[in-house]
């Protein structure tokens, strides 16, 4: 960065009664979020953005997927935007900093540049992409899977959730389905904050994790098929038993994941048994695996014995299988330019740092695929997020925010 920024910092107090004034809207019931996609709460949180967008004179455009982009304009417009954000929607027990972080961290580089009457010579777009979560409707990353072109915005629309309502419509009743074609942008590089979302971080009091790679993912939703039958009068010889297929299933993924240690992981966290009563085996259950690994070779392994596994379960317990994949990427390596300005930035910050996997998704994984794309990551207690226990210090969130603001505007370049 050129000398005049070198000690710049964004208004660290600024962000954090941001995040705070966030988390008012669709509060949860244990101090977190359930501001989950295109449902009023998801609204209502769009507008307040738009409103602090507006404050800081900046120009929004709203894609077909909803997504919202606010423009800053750069000393030459004819150049393509530095991007940078995240997500407002969260679980539906989710944290006040998963995906918010790095949206507000966005907007307050803006409001610091303002405050300092800094100008660059690219243009700098916050973002807030749609659907980052997938919790309400799969898969995760929707928007910015459309914008990248690796999901088709035609199905997507027609996504249901429990209730049978439409992704599409859903997002056209809450007045947020623009008219921008989407992925029409062009883009400069895109920077994303976000907490870790694991313990690697605070276990080593490191201030600054340079994302170089993210996890490859596979989510496998399966249908395991028996029989409904008395659970005091059937025989044991007799039963076929969806529920104590799904109960082997669990275990075969655990196995899988620990044999492919230190850096596969596995399980299943959506579970669904049908009819759900006392004293009725289970006829049919429903549930979804999840698997990762940074490493294509080994998640396609994985994705196979997990398939043979099924297989094996199911032909013993007499009961039919159906395997569908939900939700899909391949293993991501971050653009080592932007990677290089992350980790410039916190040296030149005095902030300890180390590289660091993202063992979840994120918008920047898919972003990736078209732009040069990195991401910066801050510690989070205990390692703990997607729970409304997730929490990050004043400190932490601005030591983020400050290694954003340096890289992004880096990478705008200021004009002296």
């Amino acid at each position: 960065m050129a000398a005049p920024g070198e000690n710049l910092r964004i208004n660290s107090d600024r962000l954090w009664d941001s995040i705070m004034e966030m988390a008012k809207i669709g509060p949860g019931i244990a101090g977190g979020n359930n501001r989950q996609t295109v449902t009023d709460e998801d609204g209502e949180g769009r507008h307040l953005f738009k409103r602090w967008c507006d404050a800081a004179g900046l120009e929004m455009g709203v894609d077909e997927m909803g997504t919202m982009f606010a423009r800053r304009e750069g000393t030459d417009p004819s150049l393509p935007p530095v991007y940078v954000g995240s997500h407002l929607d969260t679980q539906p027990t989710g944290g006040k900093y998963d995906g918010v972080l790095g949206v507000l961290g966005g907007l307050e580089i803006v409001r610091s540049l303002n405050d300092l009457g800094i100008k660059t010579k690219h243009p700098i777009v916050v973002t807030n992409w749609t659907n980052e979560e997938g919790a309400r409707f799969a898969p995760a990353m929707m928007a910015s899977g459309v914008f990248a072109g690796v999901l088709d915005q035609a199905d997507v629309y027609g996504h249901t959730d429990k209730n049978g309502k439409k992704f599409g419509e859903e997002l056209e009743r809450i007045g947020w389905k623009g008219t921008e074609k989407v992925g029409d942008r062009k883009i400069h590089a895109f920077f994303e904050l976000h907490i870790e979302q694991g313990p690697i971080l605070e276990d080593e009091d490191i201030d600054i994790g340079v994302v170089t790679h993210g996890q490859g993912l596979k989510w496998l939703q399966v249908t395991l098929t028996g029989k409904e039958a008395h659970t005091g009068s059937t025989p044991m010889p007799k039963r076929r038993n969806a529920g104590l297929g799904m109960a082997r299933v669990i275990e075969l993924v655990h196995e899988i994941a620990m044999d492919y240690q230190p850096d596969a992981v596995g399980a299943v966290g959506h579970m669904e048994a049908y009819p759900n009563s006392r004293n009725i085996i289970a006829g049919r259950t429903v549930f979804t695996i999840d698997i990762r690994s940074p490493e294509k070779e080994v998640l396609d392994a994985m994705d196979a014995r997990v398939r043979e596994g099924i297989d094996t379960i199911c032909e013993a317990l007499d009961i039919q299988y159906k395997v569908e994949q939900v939700g899909h990427f391949d293993p991501v390596t971050f653009d080592a330019g932007c990677v290089k300005a992350i980790r410039d930035a916190a040296d030149r910050l005095g902030y300890t740092h180390r590289n660091i996997v993202s063992g979840a998704g994120h918008d920047a994984c898919w972003i990736n695929r078209v732009a040069p794309t990195a991401m910066v990551m801050c510690p989070c207690v205990d390692g703990l997020s997607h729970n409304e226990a997730e929490e990050i210090t004043k400190e932490w969130a601005g030591a983020g925010a400050d290694v954003l603001f340096h890289a992004v505007v880096e990478t705008a370049v200021i004009v002296e």
